[in-house]
């Protein structure tokens, strides 16, 4: 590294000293008439003093930029370049400046020669370049000799920075099974040195640990296997060292390392197996149904969804019996119990598991099928049990004031063991408090014990107890309901006091009233009444009869018509009330029926003298009568408008019909050539907006205008302007490094009356004569009636002036 530095001091000499132009630019000769390279500098327009134009001299040196090595550790400063300028005749008159980035601190300047020196060691990846400006003076009076100029010192790169990997350690992970070739991750490193300067931050990529499993990409980073078929249940990790090496990977490279860390993902590559064949399992016969009676597994070696097991019972012997599910959590087979078992009917039953994978990868279906099978046999084991009743529940009848000691029903239970012990029944007396009931101890008769009330207790629950002989611990029970049923003890009856009414009208046939029962026993939804009327009144009533709908209601018919309220004004009609109660109970009642004058429709008018039966308010004669006179007026109102109406549009028509053409009448006015010039359209639009002062613009301004005094050519305010423009272009350091012409305005030319701008004009004309605007035609017409005025007010007022 040492050897390289001192060649490259060594060139820098040898640059220096034969003015190498990559080193230090050649200047050309001082003077300000440069073959090729002074161009004089004229002003844009002729000064309005008739001087001559400025001219702009360009500096005689540009400074191009130099190089400077870092991590220089000689003992004398470092040499960076020389400045020189044309005007420098070597006689120390010319003392040289610098400043800027690290001028002074930094960099150093001999003051007559122009040599620049680095004081200290730089380094690159810290600063890698500086931005001074240097400036030729006149050593006496410190006056300068050319404008400031600027130029950059580069700090030159060596490669004393290893790459490094900034993400590092890695982590990654790839399917295993994977071909040869499948991309696992990228590593990246960086190098702090100059990339666009040699190959000190070329950086080469290798693999010092993880072979032959993985390859790297040289120039990429990019990590991919290299070995087929890598078996995650074989190795699942792996830690591969990559290793990073700048100067393209050559000899004397500065390298770094980093570890990448890959896990190879699970796929579905391994089927379920049983650990073994055949399981035999023993269920007591007491197992209730939708209980676990037992559990298989079978084992995958894959993990997460690939190790999934679904379990399917093979149809046959135990498929009814049994079923089985899977243990989310540890993939177990649990055999659940689906009907009761029975040791005295089966003792043992037989049955095929297929344990299979539930996501399948078609990848290796052609490994074989993903299942295997076991062999289940379950063994039913006898346990002594309770005695069974034959029904679930009994439920009994019985009338109150049914004599103690009747039978009302018995329960049966029976040992269903092989032993067939005897059963012993017995009332529990927590549900049978009172002792209303009694059983027998072997038969299971159950009978009561005392007279039962309906209206005190309706139903009675009661508990009965079986018990097996030859093991009395064993025990079952069953619910006993018993319904007290009512006895018939009261009559039916009408249902209310019906006030009940034939119209004299009334034809033969007709149903003047339906009328129902009521009972005070329990009433109970098979509770019938049946309705009827005498046997005397059968045969000797030809005014009415009763006719029973079969729905607990009945009606009254009548028999014949032509009833007169003048003749008789009230029947009696006596009905047979029977209820299908225990025993039957009947009763007569009797019903009122009221003769009634009717309409023909058959509503109700008169009953005699009672107020209750009167009609309120008028007939419905009298209210049609009424309303067709409303309706009448109404319609003569409406002609009465009508034609008052049509009278009046006869009279007001009647004073133009003497007119005999028809007229149009517009309210719009029509507008001119007046209302279009003599406004401002615009203020009409926007009437918020009124402008003062507006001039009609069709008639000369009456207002008198002072003379407009044109630009003078010798104005200061150009003069300035136009010297400020040139300061500018001759301090401007991005200007080209060749004089050039500034254009400030321009005139397009092809106008018939040539230019009207007065930058070019030596003189001003104080008098103009605008005659020659009548000559471009109609409209120029305003602006030369406009103009000549003006003349003639100048004229007027040169006068005046030279009269004072």
């Amino acid at each position: 590294m040492l050897t390289r530095n001192c060649l490259l001091l060594f060139l820098w000499i040898l640059v220096d000293e034969g003015s190498v132009s990559s080193i230090r630019p050649p200047s050309p000769p001082l003077g300000r008439s440069r073959t090729g390279r002074e161009h004089t500098r004229s002003l844009v327009g002729p000064m309005r003093n008739g001087a001559a134009g400025f001219q702009r001299v360009k500096r005689g040196w540009v400074w191009n930029q130099f190089f400077v090595l870092e991590e220089y550790m000689g003992s004398e400063p470092q040499y960076v370049g020389k400045l020189h300028t044309d005007l420098d005749k070597g006689d120390s008159a010319v003392k040289y400046t610098l400043s800027g980035d690290g001028a002074g601190s930094i960099f150093t300047i001999d003051q007559t020669t122009g040599d620049i020196h680095a004081l200290r060691s730089l380094d690159r990846e810290e600063k890698p370049y500086y931005t001074l400006r240097a400036q030729a003076v006149d050593i006496n009076t410190n006056r300068p000799l050319e404008p400031e100029s600027e130029f950059v010192i580069k700090v030159q790169d060596i490669n004393d920075n290893e790459p490094k990997f900034l993400e590092g350690p890695y982590t990654a992970s790839v399917p295993e099974m994977s071909p040869v070739g499948t991309y696992v991750t990228q590593v990246t490193a960086t190098d702090a040195d100059d990339p666009t300067y040699g190959n000190s931050a070329r950086v080469v990529y290798s693999i010092l640990h993880g072979q032959p499993y993985f390859s790297v990409d040289p120039k990429t980073g990019v990590i991919k296997t290299a070995l087929p078929n890598m078996d995650r249940e074989v190795k699942e990790q792996y830690q591969v060292l990559i290793q990073a090496k700048d100067m393209g990977g050559q000899l004397g490279g500065l390298a770094g390392t980093t570890t990448v860390n890959i896990t190879l993902s699970d796929v579905n590559d391994n089927p379920p197996r049983f650990s073994k064949s055949f399981f035999h399992l023993r269920v007591p016969e007491s197992s209730g149904v939708g209980s676990a009676v037992g559990r298989i597994k079978a084992h995958d070696l894959d993990i997460g969804k690939n190790a999934e097991v679904e379990y399917t019972i093979v149809p046959g012997d135990g498929g009814a019996m049994f079923d089985i599910t899977t243990n989310e959590h540890n993939q177990e087979g649990i055999i659940i119990l689906k009907k009761p078992l029975d040791y005295e009917t089966k003792k043992a039953y037989t049955f095929k598991v297929d344990a299979a994978n539930a996501h399948l990868d078609p990848r290796f279906q052609s490994f074989g099928a993903f299942k295997d099978t076991a062999t289940v046999k379950i063994n039913v084991l006898d346990v002594d049990e309770p005695p069974v009743f034959n029904k679930p529940a009994y439920v009994m009848d019985v009338y109150e004031d049914t004599p103690a000691g009747t039978i009302i029903g018995a329960v049966t239970a029976q040992d269903l063991d092989a032993s067939g012990s005897p059963v012993r029944y017995s009332i529990d007396w927590k549900s049978d408090l009172d002792s209303y009931f009694d059983i027998d101890p072997v038969e299971g008769t159950i009978s009561t014990n005392e007279l039962l009330d309906r209206e005190n207790v309706a139903q009675h629950n009661i508990s009965i107890v079986a018990t097996k002989l030859s093991n009395p611990v064993l025990t079952s029970r069953v619910a006993v309901t018993v319904h007290v049923l009512d006895i018939n003890e009261f009559p039916p009856e009408l249902a209310s006091p019906y006030e009940t009414f034939v119209c004299e009208n009334a034809k033969a046939g007709q149903v003047i009233q339906t009328f129902s029962a009521k009972d005070q026993d329990l009433p109970s939804a098979g509770q019938q009444f049946s309705f009827k009327a005498t046997r005397e009144d059968l045969k000797h009533n030809k005014n009415f009869t009763i006719r029973d709908f079969g729905n607990n209601t009945a009606g009254i018919v009548t028999k014949r018509s032509g009833f007169r309220r003048r003749l008789q004004e009230i029947y009696l009609l006596p009905v047979v009330i029977e209820d299908n109660g225990y025993p039957p109970k009947s009763s007569t009642g009797t019903l009122t029926i009221r003769v009634c004058g009717c309409e023909s429709d058959g509503s109700l008018l008169t009953c005699g003298a009672e107020a209750i039966f009167l009609p309120v308010g008028l007939s419905t004669g009298a209210l049609i009568a009424i309303l067709l006179c409303i309706i009448i007026l109404l319609v003569i109102v409406v002609l009465y408008v009508g034609l008052r109406r049509q009278k009046k549009k006869e009279t007001l028509m009647s004073s133009k019909e003497d007119i005999r053409d028809n007229v149009i009448h517009y309210d719009d006015e029509g507008g001119g050539e007046e209302d279009t010039h003599a406004f401002d359209m615009g203020t009409l639009r926007n009437p918020k907006v009124v402008k003062e002062n507006l001039y009609r613009r069709d008639v000369k301004p009456e207002m008198k205008r002072g003379p407009r005094l044109p630009v003078s050519q010798e104005s200061a305010d150009i003069r300035d302007f136009i010297s400020q423009r040139l300061k500018e272009h001759d301090t401007d350091n991005s200007a080209p490094p060749y004089d050039s012409l500034a254009t400030y305005a321009y005139e397009g030319d092809g106008s018939v009356a040539e230019s009207l701008s007065s930058i070019e004009s030596l003189a001003v004309e104080l008098e103009e004569d605008y005659d020659y605007l009548n000559e471009w035609g109609p409209r120029f017409k305003t602006l030369a009636g406009i103009f000549g005025e003006q003349s003639e007010t100048q004229s007027d007022s040169t006068i005046t002036e030279n009269t004072h």
